[in-house]
């Protein structure tokens, strides 16, 4: 088939959603598929700029900046996003090509209008990736209240769940989500398709070597991603300072996000010498620094009601990490991680609960050799982009 996919982030982006479309696009090339990625770009001076990507063409256009700016300046640049976009595309050679099916990626939910031009120009089928239900989370975290705001977000997200044909949610727990008033409509497009990981092939170097650190030799907790609101670090940074008390154990952190700077803050004023930060580093890096480290740590504000399986999860799973979470209840991570016997997790607000859970599994790690294979073996099992490749492509040639 001749693939289209549509994203607002691609490498050299280093955020989760980035490596994640950039894994699909190499697979499907893999598979014997045409796939060109357009993806918003605010780094580069040309209003539109075609490169290869291990064999994905990769075009990139000038978009107004949604990222890292004020809350009115991303609605705004959000808004605009899309018809930016196709205004530009349009004086691209690869606007004339004809495509088979056009697959997108949700967040953002303002693609819309971009998808409905070409949806209508090429005549073909649409997947929509959903990975998070907004505005919806942003009510559940308190970011946003169910006014005039809200209820024009949700006319965006309904917009783009009537132009998809295909909606692949990434958790069982997420079809209920559909039960809700006028989504109901959807419900018959709506299939579960699990987040994917590609295994890591030889170790590249990483630029951060714990041995050479205050934290050399200790029993290392690992987070590397976004540092933000929707994460709910406040449990997390409580049990880190009761953790003062061990000198064995220690915290790194490696992303970037709008908590970044209050997390130093809170870290500096604890007194807390168990703990490094670190900017984002590049992905093939990551599989090294998690060797370094003993678990990996999940992060999702309990206030959450949807299901949300974080990348940095599969990422951890892939390198063979146990993992320590604090969920939404009733997430779906939840089951699997005690079904598959991969880490342990808590969904409450108790520091000192969440303490005797992270010390009871250090102990079942430290004597348990068999974990790291488990986890191997679900990121294996559950998680592979090859399989969501094939049920992507299967979707759009004949709606299964």
């Amino acid at each position: 088939m001749k693939l289209l996919i549509i994203a607002d982030a691609f490498p050299p982006m280093r955020t989760s959603a980035a490596v994640h479309m950039s894994e699909l696009a190499i697979e499907l090339i893999a598979q014997g598929h045409y796939v060109v990625v357009v993806v918003p770009q605010t780094s580069f001076v040309p209003s539109i700029a075609i490169s290869d990507y291990y064999g994905v063409k990769l075009v990139s256009i000038s978009t107004p900046k949604t990222k890292d700016v004020s809350y009115l300046r991303r609605v705004i640049a959000e808004f605009l996003l899309p018809y930016v976009m196709y205004y530009r595309l349009r004086s691209c050679s690869i606007f004339n090509e004809n495509f088979d099916g056009i697959i997108w990626y949700s967040p953002t939910i303002f693609f819309g209008p971009l998808i409905s031009r070409l949806k209508s120009r090429y005549q073909c089928r649409t997947y929509l990736v959903l990975r998070d239900m907004f505005p919806d989370w942003a009510v559940d975290l308190g970011l946003m209240r169910r006014g005039l705001p809200y209820y024009i977000l949700k006319i965006v997200e309904y917009y783009q769940y009537k132009l998809a044909d295909v909606i692949g949610i990434q958790a069982p727990g997420n079809f209920k989500y559909f039960d809700r008033g006028l989504l109901g409509k959807f419900k018959s497009k709506v299939k579960l398709l699990w987040t994917w990981v590609t295994p890591a092939g030889l170790l590249k170097k990483c630029s951060i070597d714990l041995s050479k650190t205050k934290l050399a030799g200790r029993i290392n907790f690992v987070y590397a991603g976004n540092i933000g609101v929707a994460q709910d670090f406040d449990l997390i940074m409580s049990f880190i300072n009761l953790c003062k008390e061990r000198s064995d154990i220690g915290f790194v952190f490696v992303g970037r996000g709008s908590e970044v700077g209050r997390l130093k803050s809170v870290a500096a004023q604890n007194g807390s010498r168990n703990i490094l930060f670190f900017d984002e580093i590049e992905s093939t890096e990551i599989p090294a620094l998690y060797a370094q480290c003993s678990i990996g740590l999940v992060a999702l504000d309990p206030r959450h009601m949807s299901n949300n399986i974080p990348g940095k999860f599969l990422s951890y799973m892939d390198s063979g990490l146990p993992v320590l979470a604090r969920l939404n209840p009733g997430n779906d991570l939840i089951q699997m991680i005690n079904d598959n016997e991969v880490g342990a997790s808590y969904q409450g607000y108790d520091p000192d609960e969440f303490k005797e859970i992270a010390y009871r599994l250090i102990e079942i790690v430290q004597n348990n050799q068999s974990m790291s294979s488990r986890c191997r073996n679900l990121a294996r099992a559950l998680f592979s982009t090859e399989n969501a490749a094939k049920q992507i492509v299967n979707s759009l040639m004949y709606g299964n």
